[in-house]
């Protein structure tokens, strides 16, 4: 329902628009003639029976902030595998611009925090390359969505109209023999128990390392030598073999067990172990240079392919959905057919 009031205004006329909705609040505004207050009061009649003006009304009342905090409560925290990475990435965007409300947050602000979490330097001293600036942006957004769809706060979601950085062709580093035994050497030494297992992991299945830190002891079967990750980057239910040394070291690891739930459990079992500052200690002491725990997994596909597997059963073990990720290692697999070729031909020809 509308209203024009006739009102003075330092000795002018002036004439002001009520609009007043079941279920929304009153809005005012005031304009020099009467056409244009009953333009405009038809006009917000429309829109928030149409609920387009009540979106609007949140995002200048809600914070990014606020936001965030639902989203960590009502989703992040109900998920099976742990979201600290996300959760802890989150807070970089909250701290940067959480304090504005939802209607600042444009694609113009976003951009700018994500300049501003280039300049984060890495726990090795480095800055953000394009490929964890895009996850960062990937966690942001969806949160921005939840506050479109389930929670009405915004319209639409600013971060669709920001564009991702340009990553490199997919890289693979992957550890030599030598590098291996420095790697190995120093993990050993780590304060954390269970730095050297997630390491023996990581190069024995190819696993990502939130896959192996999520791991749950209902999840392994000790018995077959298996481990079912129930949540993968996928979203697939996808299993690892279990074998040799990093079966052994899983065995002793149950029997010493200090949690029913978490295989690599915190100090008070409340959800998995944090190694990043044992990995990063270890891989300075090992003299690893442009290394990551990622590389583990690429290591893990370059032994396979060197002892004989195909790209289709690379792509089985990790789990690749597309196949162009696993065609990053064919030039692997050619060089290994080349030295394989090569040593053949000198022993029989000389």
């Amino acid at each position: 329902m509308a209203s024009i009031e006739t009102r003075k205004s330092r000795g002018e006329t002036v004439y002001r628009a009520r609009v007043r909705v079941t279920g929304a609040p009153v809005i005012t505004k005031t304009f020099p003639s009467k056409t244009l207050a009953k333009d405009w009061a038809r006009k917000m009649e429309l829109e928030i029976k149409e609920d387009v003006f009540m979106p609007t009304m949140q995002a200048q009342r809600r914070t990014l902030a606020e936001l965030i905090d639902r989203y960590i409560a009502d989703k992040l925290n109900h998920y099976d595998t742990p979201q600290e990475t996300n959760k802890k990435q989150l807070n970089v965007w909250r701290d940067l611009i959480g304090s504005y409300n939802l209607a600042a947050i444009t694609p113009e602000r976003i951009l700018w925090a994500m300049n501003e979490i280039e300049k984060i330097k890495t726990p090795g001293g480095r800055t953000k390359s394009a490929a964890t600036l895009n996850r960062y942006l990937g966690v942001l957004s969806p949160a921005l969505t939840f506050g479109v769809k389930e929670l009405g706060w915004i319209k639409s979601n600013p971060a669709f109209n920001v564009s991702r950085r340009p990553e490199p062709n997919g890289r693979v580093r992957w550890l030599s023999d030598e590098e291996r035994e420095r790697l190995l050497a120093e993990v050993k030494k780590a304060k954390s128990p269970y730095l050297y297992p997630v390491v023996i992991l990581g190069i024995s299945t190819g696993a990502r390392r939130g896959e192996i830190m999520g791991l749950k002891w209902q999840d392994i079967d000790l018995k077959a030598g298996w481990a079912n990750l129930n949540k993968t980057k996928n979203k697939d239910r996808r299993g690892i073999p279990l074998t040799g040394l990093a079966l052994e070291i899983m065995r002793e690891l149950h029997k010493k067990r200090r949690c029913e739930t978490w295989v690599f459990p915190n100090e008070d079992h409340s959800g998995p172990f944090d190694i990043r500052s044992g990995w990063e200690h270890a891989k300075q002491r090992a003299k690893l240079e442009n290394f990551r725990f990622h590389d583990l997994r690429h290591t893990c596909a370059s032994y396979l392919i060197m002892n004989g597997a195909s790209l289709g059963e690379i792509a089985d073990v990790l789990g690749h959905k597309d196949p162009r990720m696993s065609r990053r290692y064919a030039h692997i697999s050619d060089q290994h057919k080349a030295s394989v070729v090569a040593n053949m031909n000198k022993k029989i020809f000389g």
